[in-house]
């Protein structure tokens, strides 16, 4: 037999692609390795709740694990899957990413992997139901504002007529009720599959135009005839108005999304789009206590809206049992204006200014008289000066009820951003949405006030207006309407 030769060892380096492997690898090992001492100690991974879990402003927190996990073998399967959980997620309370150290430096990890599963939080299971126990208002109206909205407006189809229209409004419900239950209607599109209802709400109005396209314009209420000129008024007659409007609401933005695109699939053939409006809203859980929104202006914004443990909220928010339109008894009117903000001029103003403008402090929403945000304003102070504490033309002064023969709505707003304008300016602001019992006696009244001198408006531009009629809830195995449609 022939000896072999020995072979030599190779001396060739490893290429750069080889090199980023091996140290990919290496801090793979390492950050599996931190996780497990981390898991032996009992140490949470970092961005996780540290105490037993809380629900706040609707629950936006995941409650921790009543007890860890039993100690694992090295190298058995469950301490595999541990790995790979620890490193492709950080947690429902967690940063996008988390950083670990390696052999090899620094590595990103993903927190977007499917084989670690969040348990579904009460912000997602919450259900707001489509028909009130014992009959009421519609959902979206005292709802406590959600994280995402779409405000959309429909115009009928030529040739639908009231028969036409009321088949849709019956569909409309129909899916409406599906979608707040979390259930997917017919020919479900799967896009909010896998979600909870997350406090969805679907809300219905008729505009001043659908009465003569359907023959009802004897059933048209008179607080439904158009809103006057404002002289800040620039309003876009293609966003303004429209037949039917409808208002969704929901924490999820895929699951508003999935009820916007399951009504307008139901409107095919009977009703148009006319217009649509995105907004957002803070997302439950995102502060540290339940509080009162901000606006795109960083202000405090809804401090002094009606509440309804107030003793006369059903008054000004909802119409009452004398109406003479029998339909809308328990219904309300909403105002909606979309309020751009120049917020390049506004940010060039020092804070000072801005607590002057708005005639409350940024920072907690107290009136400049003192207090706190919940503390009455002191419209009579004087500062040493004379001058009062709160500005003459200060826009809580101007709103306030006390100004206003005690005119008050409730403000339920969604802040929007649509981009960027040709100049660079953010095309930003306000959908101010606004309920109230009679609109000639609440906004109307108090927006001619600030029409004439309030020191916010030239900081705003409104750009599109409707006002639109909301009956109450539909009655059981009814859809809204129906006592307008079929009565």
């Amino acid at each position: 037999m022939s000896k072999q030769t020995p072979r030599k060892q190779s001396t060739r380096k490893p290429s750069a692609a080889q090199q980023a492997t091996s140290q990919q690898a290496a801090a793979k090992q390492a950050a599996a390795k931190q996780a497990d001492a981390q898991q032996a100690t009992g140490r949470k991974a970092p961005g996780t709740d540290s105490g037993a879990g809380s629900a706040e402003a609707g629950g936006g927190r995941v409650p921790a694990p009543a007890t860890a996990p039993a100690p694992e073998t090295a190298g058995s399967p469950a301490k595999e899957l541990s790995r790979r959980r620890l490193l492709g997620t950080v947690g429902a309370a967690g940063a996008a990413g988390l950083v670990v150290g390696g052999a090899g430096g620094a590595a990103g990890v993903s927190a977007t992997r499917d084989d670690a599963p969040e348990a579904l939080t009460t912000v997602g299971s919450t259900r707001v139901p489509f028909r009130p126990a014992g009959g009421g208002h519609q959902a979206g109206i005292t709802t406590p504002l959600q994280a995402k909205g779409h405000l959309v407006a429909f115009d009928l189809a030529p040739g639908t007529d009231r028969k036409a229209a009321a088949a849709l409004l019956r569909r409309w419900s129909r899916t409406a009720e599906e979608l707040m239950a979390g259930r997917a209607p017919d020919a479900d599109t799967g896009v909010a599959l896998d979600a909870g209802p997350s406090s969805l709400t679907v809300t219905f109005g008729f505009g001043h135009s659908f009465f003569g396209r359907t023959g009802l314009t004897k059933r048209r209420p008179i607080e439904l005839d158009p809103l006057p000129d404002f002289s800040a008024d620039a309003l876009d007659p293609a966003r303004s108005n429209g037949d039917l409007w409808i208002q969704i609401g929901a924490d999820d933005a895929l699951v508003a999304f999935h009820a916007l695109r399951a009504l307008q699939k139901d409107a095919a053939g009977r009703a148009r789009l006319r217009w649509q409006m995105n907004g957002f809203h803070r997302t439950p859980g995102a502060t540290a206590r339940p509080m009162t929104t901000r606006n795109l202006m960083g202000q405090i914004d809804g401090t002094n809206n009606p509440k309804p443990s107030d003793r006369d909220f059903d008054e000004r928010i909802f119409v009452g049992r004398d109406a003479d339109q029998a339909w809308m008894r328990g219904g309300s009117y909403v105002v909606v204006r979309r309020i751009r903000m120049l917020l390049d001029d506004w940010e060039k103003r020092s804070r000072h200014d801005q607590e002057k403008v708005i005639g409350r402090r940024k920072d907690n929403g107290a009136p400049l008289t003192g207090g706190s945000e919940s503390t009455p304003m002191r419209l009579d102070a004087n500062r040493p000066d004379g001058l009062p504490v709160i500005p003459a033309n200060a826009h809580a002064r101007i709103a306030a009820p006390e100004s206003n023969q005690g005119a008050a709505m409730l403000r339920r707003p969604f802040s929007y951003h649509d981009g960027f304008r040709e100049d660079g300016a953010p095309d930003a602001g306000l959908l101010f949405v606004c309920w109230q019992a009679d609109p000639l006696r609440a906004f109307t009244q108090v927006q001619r006030k600030l029409d004439r001198g309030d020191a916010l408006s030239p900081f705003l531009r409104h750009e599109a207006s409707g006002l639109f009629a909301v009956p109450p809830a539909a009655e059981p195995d009814g859809y809204v309407g129906q006592p307008l449609l079929e009565g």
